[in-house]
């Protein structure tokens, strides 16, 4: 159950990260204990986050020594705004690509573009990382702004 803080509630927080298409920034452990920070497209599915990614790319590699992570999802523009929290998370093989094929939509409004093609290339081993959200606070800086 994802607990949630700050100012929205778990129904504005949905509607913000359906809404805001700015990557996420997602912190995990290296294997020596240090901490490792990537930048990834995300999708909110069912309470959860989904992002996709490379195979054999570090934080894959990371995340199946330590499944703990932190995230933080906010805009770059002013008003300043978003969510960060804490979780678990899972990775999957994704061999029909079909997160990656929807967050190619989600954030270049479709899969013709050079950027898609390289990406979705048959020799591209792809991933799905799955976060479950334990805690999650926003915040919102429009009224100050």
């Amino acid at each position: 159950m994802t607990k949630y803080r700050g100012t929205w509630d778990g129904t504005e927080v949905e509607t913000f990260l359906e809404e805001t298409t700015v990557p996420m920034r997602l912190a995990t452990h290296r294997p020596d204990g240090s901490l490792w920070l990537v930048t990834l497209w995300y999708r909110h599915r069912d309470g959860t986050l989904e992002c996709s990614t490379k195979a054999d790319a570090h934080v894959v590699r990371f995340l199946r020594t330590d499944r703990e992570v932190a995230f933080d999802i906010s805009t770059n523009q002013i008003p300043y705004r978003g969510i960060r929290g804490n979780g678990t998370a899972t990775v999957s093989a994704d061999p029909d690509k079909a997160v990656l094929r929807d967050l190619l939509e989600r954030y270049l409004g479709g899969t013709d573009s050079s950027l898609a093609n390289w990406l979705l290339g048959e020799d591209r081993e792809e991933v799905s990382i799955r976060i479950e959200p334990r805690e999650v606070y926003s915040w919102d800086y429009s009224d100050r702004m």
